[in-house]
């Protein structure tokens, strides 16, 4: 049988588990021991356990719940209100600039995590009902921390970008550094929206009759007193991504320092010392960590599969050989990614898709760090695009009294960003792929 025609029956019982709501992890191991039952002999069976083995034997993967505990650390703790807090008094004379406080926010809180849930419900959590409370409209407070929760996957450490590095064997260090500028710039071009979208709204609401809100003030002692308590912090991501960008740590090496800094200052200035909390946080980066694992050990298996029946392979060369221009070719490779983030989260589809993507895309001359940013920027818009964008549900699970409607309302505008995010970075590669080639070792 054509190896294509194996490949879209191994896909269509890979979606069939997918969609009947059994969890990730298993319904790749069953779809690829389903593949393999049909098309290979029992040798290839005998082998699965290897093969999962296979897929989590890998140093570089430490990092992932190493980055989450860091993650957790500053999640369950008041750093994320801190942070929060501090860009809302240096910003708060701005037009929209509790907005954009919060997507500042958002991004340091992002460097810390690299989670966009926890990213969005650690932010949204406080900022959500203070924008509300100063006048921002339904849609446009809950937009921007649906919006703003994304960039957790990009600014790193992200644990996209780590799976992605492992899945294409594409350096996690040079995937890190070449998230940072096009992570400032959709930082920036949310930014530049929330002031033009609060002005507008604010328009609406004295027009209906209802009074502005009375401006605030603080005092150089307040502002400079709270940033003295978040400047640790940024400490911490400037020495994590300082390593990993002069070649001084491997991302391992400095996700391990990283964990171990922000548990010192958290320790230091929110007093996380008692056993229940540690606790907590211990068990809360356990169970993340093993849920990441597990699917990245069957999506393994599941693409070890596909690459034995030559489905892989065959495909990559068919595309390559497509009488068409290859941003035709990218543009559809794009709109695949866009679908399938709209019904799978972004580790799933890069376990999935990015054995089957990379060589299309080094055979049509792609950089394949350039591509891991354009991926991991398509895969934002897929967390904020229904039916299962998952930060819209975070968000609208934080205020219930907000329609999902609305929410994803709010959301559209900054879900149009981030494809004029894409579009930018087509244009310009080496927005991404300039820092990487500045990097030492």
């Amino acid at each position: 049988m054509n190896p294509l025609w194996i490949g879209c029956i191994v896909l269509a019982i890979a979606l069939v588990f997918l969609f009947s709501g059994m969890p990730i992890t298993f319904a790749l191991g069953v779809s690829a021991l389903a593949a393999m039952f049909l098309f290979t002999d029992a040798v290839q069976i005998s082998m699965v356990a290897e093969n999962v083995f296979e897929g989590v034997n890998d140093f570089s993967l430490l990092s992932i719940p190493l980055f989450i505990f860091m993650g957790m650390i500053a999640a369950m703790t008041r750093a994320g209100g801190d942070l929060y807090e501090c860009f809302h008094r240096w910003l708060h004379k701005i037009p929209g600039g509790l907005g954009i406080g919060n997507i500042g926010a958002c991004a340091i809180f992002a460097a810390l995590t690299g989670s966009s849930p926890a990213c969005a419900a650690a932010i949204g959590t406080m900022g959500i009902p203070e924008m509300r409370k100063r006048g921002y409209a339904d849609g446009l407070a809950t937009g921007i921390i649906t919006a703003g929760g994304t960039l957790g996957i990009l600014i790193p450490p992200s644990v996209t970008m780590i799976v992605y590095g492992l899945a294409t064997e594409t350096s996690i260090g040079k995937l890190f550094i070449a998230g940072i500028i096009p992570g400032l710039m959709v930082s920036l071009l949310f930014s530049a929206w929330i002031p033009f979208a609060y002005g507008r709204d604010n328009r609406k609401r004295q027009g209906s009759g209802h009074a502005p809100h009375p401006a605030e003030s603080f005092t150089w002692a307040e502002k400079l007193a709270l940033t003295g308590k978040v400047f640790p912090f940024l400490v911490v991501v400037a020495l994590v991504l300082g390593s990993l960008y002069t070649g001084w740590a491997t991302p391992s090496e400095a996700a391990a320092v990283g964990a171990f800094l922000v548990l010192v200052v958290a320790m230091a200035l929110y007093r996380l010392y008692r056993p229940r909390d540690l606790k907590n946080i211990l068990l809360r980066s356990a169970k993340e960590s093993t849920m990441i694992m597990m699917i990245i050990a069957t999506s393994f298996l599941f693409g070890a599969v596909l690459t034995q029946l030559y489905v892989a392979q065959t495909l990559a060369q068919d595309i390559i050989a497509l009488p068409v221009n290859r941003w035709a070719i990218m543009l559809l490779i794009n709109v695949l990614l866009l679908v399938a983030g709209c019904f799978l989260p972004p580790v799933a589809i890069i376990l999935i898709l990015s054995p089957i993507l990379h060589p299309i895309i080094k055979g049509l001359g792609f950089d394949p760090i350039w591509f891991g940013v354009l991926m991991t920027l398509n895969l934002e818009a897929g967390l904020i695009t229904p039916p299962v964008g998952l930060n819209l549900y975070i968000v609208q699970g934080i205020v219930p009294d907000i329609p999902l409607s609305t929410v994803l309302r709010g959301s559209t505008p900054f879900i149009l960003l981030l494809f004029l995010g894409m579009l930018i970075l087509c244009f310009f590669p080496g927005l991404a792929t300039w820092l990487p080639a500045m990097m030492i070792g």
